[in-house]
């Protein structure tokens, strides 16, 4: 599976270039921005932070590595790879951004899926310091940094597939960076996802959700799957690991809270929607005359 370094990062302070020489990334107005020596690059400048420590906490990272580690989301991991890798037959390069990557679970994974046909250069991005210092001490070859999806450290044009996996989507950022033709690949929570947790934490449970949203502007729905299975967590740290990961945790009344501690063992539905976009440029007005 060959992993080749991703070159296509931007000067967060004046969106130019960033070469790598040495230990650090330099622009050419001479903006320099080292690598940190566990392997990943702080590209969030303090006035784009909203606190002093954005993002998921240290004690988050960790229960999200120790859960994902188990292999009970690899499911929905599988699937993902199936639509970023294209099946050509060929041997082809792909440049794959994931939005919001955490401790990197999904982009090993993507590494491990590629056969040798497949030459990989990926990037991973999260605005928490501790999930980009996570996933970096866990593989080397991805490029990990931290940074906002709201103002992303990368040239216009110049990546195949954008993930954004339980994230926050900026369709804006996502059509800057993608390649004419290029991909969003999207996991969403579907209206069972983790019903019976939900049943415990909460007094009600809504069960109706929003339909498919239409196709943001640039983007052309290829797509749409479902992902659904269960899941039998048998310890308390399992359940608590999970409830960890999702925004229930700060969701969720104290009652509700206490009532997921009590818990020794719990089956849970995992009901994902997966949405495949691709982008499509919106031509100059004059180009579309001249084809008339």
């Amino acid at each position: 599976m060959p992993i080749d370094s991703f070159q296509a990062l931007a000067c967060p302070l004046d969106g130019d270039p960033l070469s790598h020489t040495g230990t650090a990334w330099r622009c050419p107005a001479g903006h320099n921005f080292d690598v940190a020596r566990q392997g990943y690059t702080h590209l969030l400048p303090v006035q784009n932070k909203r606190s002093l420590h954005p993002g998921d906490s240290k004690e988050m990272v960790a229960a999200r590595r120790r859960f994902l580690d188990q292999g009970f989301y690899e499911p929905i991991a599988e699937a993902v790879n199936r639509l970023v890798l294209a099946p050509d037959g060929e041997h082809h390069r792909l440049t794959c951004l994931d939005a919001g990557c955490g401790e990197g679970y999904y982009l090993r994974q993507l590494a491990r899926a590629s056969g040798e046909q497949t030459t990989l250069q990926l990037l991973g991005v999260d605005i928490s310091k501790w999930a980009v210092l996570a996933a970096a001490k866990q593989d080397a070859r991805p490029t990990w940094v931290v940074a906002t999806n709201a103002r992303l450290p990368v040239l216009p044009a110049s990546v195949d597939r954008v993930l954004c996996l339980f994230g926050f989507p900026v369709y804006a950022e996502f059509a800057r960076v993608l390649k004419p033709g290029g991909q969003v690949i999207q996991v969403d929570a579907g209206p069972k996802h983790l019903q019976e947790l939900r049943e415990v934490i909460y007094p009600v449970v809504k069960s109706d959700k929003p339909g498919v949203a239409e196709a943001p502007e640039g983007f052309e729905a290829l797509s749409t799957t479902t992902v659904g299975f269960t899941l039998s967590l048998e310890s308390q740290e399992q359940i608590a690991d999970l409830l960890a990961m999702t925004p229930h945790l700060y969701r969720a009344p104290s009652e509700g809270l206490a009532r997921a501690e009590a818990l020794e063992s719990l089956t849970v539905t995992v009901d994902v929607r997966l949405t495949c976009y691709q982008h499509t440029p919106v031509r100059p007005l004059a180009d579309a005359k001249e084809d008339a």
